[in-house]
């Protein structure tokens, strides 16, 4: 009972400790005035006070006006804002500016000196705060109580590239980069329509992260506008580094392996699905943009699909799902057939396994386990290592390994086979999400076959397909269209109709504004023949 007593005590001198600093944490935000002062002498030492003693928060004081009477304080930070536009389109502007006068110089500067477009007046310090950490310079002026905001974005940032996790032989070649407002324009670029709507939020009561959704009004459903906006309001982090955070915080169902939410690199396939009712949710800081709500037979598609013809697309596609299904049940198979179904087997292919088997003193589970666990290993290992050594680690581990553990009898050749099959296949996914999630699943199949045989291994697969049925992504089925069943959404699944039959959108993403394209878009052969050349039938030649 003592000993109780005294872990209560302490537990209640933490709790009250936890609250006398966060009581004191608010007293000092409540220090802090709200808006700022007349002075100029003031607003630069609250502007000390909140920035400490950081090197690159520059504070350059000038004077201006007849016999230099205007006082101003120009604070920006080094490295976020553009050195050109600061120097050419704010200081030259106020240093050659005679006319200005107090205590009206704010305004007057506003309305007449500065040639930049995005220039506003705000007196609020918590504003003021935020604007100079986006990269915007500020301008304080002595006599004055507001402070202008100057459009002074820039610094060093990644150029446009090729994405580099979704790379397409056909399309465009640009993926999104870490600035928010070029990956916005970017999307613009390929609608070019103001329904395009942009609602841009802070998230992260340290990092102040920029957070935008986009969608396109009049397409995307409202009640799942509405469910996004109230789950993006409900995080209350401290930071926002990567849309990761996001992902986790607001998708449907956290305990699942398969992803419930799209992320890309590439705008091209952003403004296809937002064409399609979906929205996206682009962080500040990455270059990954969110798509919801997603569907299970879309991180099978690949872009190139609805570049390409849609009988090559369709091959592609259904061959996509067989090798994803053939990286979950491979190993659980082989292991299954080898434990306890050694009568399916045809009897050559089971003496050539036998007389392998015969020298390897482990069963056929740790043998699978043991290879698949040493193949992602080695796939790990290729990842964190430097691109030019990465994946020469990954081959020449692959073949040292399999080949020394078959010399050694620790596993069988056919084993080997197996386990290479199944990464070779688990590389098809377009989707990495999707194929992390089958290397989770595989591990479990691979335990229910070495328990019950091919029963465990179908309870496996039924439980899976169940455990898919009952997913939601903001409130759509996962497995739509396939269940429930949809006749226009089937139409761009396994499948892919050709874009003169694809007149309408999913019908399981959006109600609204489902015609996409009118009727009789289908070419007509035998009329566009006739108006290349009238005067020459088929089979003749033309003599010049």
């Amino acid at each position: 009972m003592p000993l109780f007593s005294k872990r209560k005590n302490n537990t209640d001198s933490k709790d009250k400790q936890n609250t006398e600093e966060k009581n004191h944490e608010q007293q000092q935000e409540r220090e802090r005035p709200v808006l700022i002062s007349a002075s100029l002498t003031k607003n630069i030492a609250e502007m000390k006070k909140e920035v400490g003693s950081s090197a690159d928060v520059i504070i350059r004081e000038i004077k201006i006006g007849e016999q230099d009477r205007v006082r101003l304080a120009v604070i920006y930070i080094a490295g976020l804002v553009d050195n050109n536009t600061l120097h050419e389109s704010l200081i030259e502007p106020l240093v050659e500016s005679p006319s200005i006068q107090n205590p009206h110089a704010i305004q007057q500067i506003l309305e007449k000196t500065l040639p930049l477009g995005g220039v506003k007046a705000n007196g609020n310090w918590d504003k003021l705060f935020s604007e100079l950490m986006l990269g915007n310079a500020l301008v304080f002026a002595d006599g004055s109580e507001e402070a202008l905001i100057c459009s002074t974005q820039g610094g060093e940032q990644r150029s446009i590239q090729e994405p580099s996790t979704q790379v397409s032989f056909r399309g465009p070649r640009q993926g999104f980069t870490e600035s928010l407002q070029t990956n916005i324009s970017m999307i613009r670029r390929y609608i070019k329509n103001p329904n395009v709507w942009v609602e841009k939020m802070k998230i992260g009561s340290v990092t102040h992260t920029d957070v935008a959704l986009m969608y396109i009004h009049g397409i995307c459903e409202e009640k799942v506008l509405k469910e996004v906006r109230s789950r993006l309001k409900k995080i209350d982090i401290d930071s926002i580094l990567e849309s990761g955070y996001i992902e986790q915080l607001i998708e449907d169902e956290t305990f699942t392996t398969f992803p419930t939410m799209y992320h890309t690199e590439r705008p091209d396939v952003v403004a296809g699905n937002l064409l399609e009712g979906r929205f996206a949710i682009v962080v500040d800081g990455t270059p990954f943009v969110l798509i919801a709500p997603a569907l299970f037979v879309q991180f099978f598609q690949s872009v190139e699909d609805y570049y390409s013809r849609f009988d090559i697309a369709t091959s592609i596609r259904i061959l996509r799902v067989l090798v994803f299904f053939i990286s979950l049940v491979a190993p659980a198979v082989y292991v299954a057939a080898t434990t306890f179904h050694q009568e399916m087997i045809p009897t050559q292919l089971l003496v050539v396994i036998a007389a392998q088997r015969e020298i390897v003193p482990f069963p056929a589970v740790v043998e699978a386990l043991t290879m698949e666990v040493a193949f992602e290993i080695l796939r790990e290992a290729g990842v964190r290592l430097p691109r030019v050594v990465g994946s020469a680690v990954s081959i020449v581990g692959a073949l040292v390994i399999g080949q020394a553990a078959v010399q050694a009898g620790i596993v069988s050749p056919a084993m080997v086979i197996i386990v290479a099959l199944t990464a070779i296949a688990s590389f098809a996914t377009p989707a990495f999400a999707m194929a992390i999630s089958a290397r989770l699943i595989r591990f479990i199949f691979i335990i229910a076959s070495a328990v019950m045989g091919f029963y465990g291994l179908i309870l496996g697969i039924i439980v899976m397909f169940v455990h898919l049925c009952s997913l939601r992504s903001f409130g759509v089925p996962y497995m739509s269209p396939l269940a429930p069943f949809s006749s226009q959404g089937v139409k761009d699944t396994l499948f892919r109709v050709p874009w003169w039959a694809d007149e309408k959108r999913p019908e399981s993403i959006t109600k609204k504004d489902k015609v996409r394209q009118s009727k009789h878009q289908r070419p007509v052969p035998d009329a566009s023949r006739g108006m290349v050349n009238k005067e020459m039938e088929e089979g003749d030649k033309d003599d010049t």
